[in-house]
């Protein structure tokens, strides 16, 4: 990374498919002090933010949720930004000694437009400089996400980092032909390897064969990406409503990308993520305050192929709160 010597903070934007791992590697950065002194921006293509409960470790947290900053969300990246600037330069003591500011992307978003539109605002440009763009890459689907996802590609091929996560999980020849893949179609990328947002080591990749990717044009476009949100009542069938998810993952999960909510349950206020069919040990967050937060049992599911209200309907029916 470059070192700013003329007064502007720098820049990281950080992205990935849905579930790559962003969080878990931002979440370790902090928890060891890494980016101590950053700003991080978290944008969530749902209404509802989530990973926000999990960085409470950074200097200073903004939430961009509704939108992908790339699209829909830019107008309001550019405002919050320019927000910042200007309370940096006015003297906030909050902000004045960062030099840092980490963007997570979401999941749904292309990092080229972004950046291209930091450094093409005429305001923005005096006060940030973009230093780095860090993909991250899950190891168990990534190859996939690169056949059938035309944005993974877009993703990868503007990163100055890539970043293999979930390496612990993959088997080691996939693991090195994911990489040798990544190194063929960015070769001017560094790649590193990680497990649990800890570093961890890569397989060497010489001599193995890169996996062919169709390129995207001329491909039929898959169906759009949505975002559905489930709202829980507080007398939520906890039980009825995991044996729901487990079975919906399991019809579903090549369509179903992401889930991810924070919920109120007799064990405490819990995390709960899956990506694909894989669900992740649910685990205890802080809590947000005295009382729940409005983004509390509500659980976002981020897929294509289904209508919402059918979601809806299915899981009121199942945790009987239909009848």
């Amino acid at each position: 990374m470059s070192e700013t010597r003329d007064g502007r903070m720098r820049l990281t934007v950080l992205g990935g498919f849905l579930g790559s791992g962003k969080t878990t590697w931002l979440r370790h950065q902090l928890h060891h002090g890494q980016m101590k002194d950053a700003l991080v921006i978290v944008n969530e293509a749902a209404e509802v933010p989530v990973d926000d409960a999990l960085l409470a470790r950074s200097a200073e947290l903004r939430v961009l949720a509704g939108g992908c900053a790339c699209c829909e969300g830019r107008e309001a990246l550019v405002a919050l930004l320019r927000a910042i600037c200007d309370a940096r330069v006015g003297g906030d003591d909050a902000l004045a000694s960062l030099d840092r500011v980490v963007l997570e992307t979401s999941g749904l978003a292309d990092p080229g437009p972004i950046v291209d539109t930091i450094r093409t605002d005429p305001v923005l440009i005096h006060h940030l400089m973009v230093d780095e763009i860090v993909i991250a890459i899950d190891a168990l689907y990534g190859l996939d996400q690169m056949r059938k996802e035309p944005l993974t590609l877009r993703q990868i091929e503007t990163a100055d980092r890539l970043l293999v996560t979930k390496v612990d999980a993959a088997a080691g020849p996939d693991l090195a032909r994911l990489v040798a893949t990544l190194h063929a179609l960015n070769p001017g990328a560094a790649i590193a390897g990680a497990a649990m947002g800890s570093g961890a080591g890569l397989p060497d990749h010489a001599g193995i064969e890169p996996v062919a990717i169709p390129p995207a044009e001329g491909s039929r476009a898959p169906a759009p990406i949505a975002a559905t949100r489930l709202d829980l009542s507080e007398a939520t069938d906890w039980p009825a409503f995991s044996v729901w998810l487990s079975a919906l993952l399991h019809a579903r999960g090549d369509d179903i990308m992401r889930v991810k909510g924070v919920v109120r349950t007799p064990a405490g206020r819990l995390l709960l993520q899956s990506v694909r069919k894989v669900v992740q040990q649910p685990e205890i967050v802080p809590e947000a305050g005295a009382k729940p937060t409005d983004d509390d049992n509500v659980v976002v599911v981020i897929g294509r192929g289904f209508r919402a209200e059918d979601l809806r309907r299915s899981l009121a029916y199942f945790t009987g709160e239909g009848r």
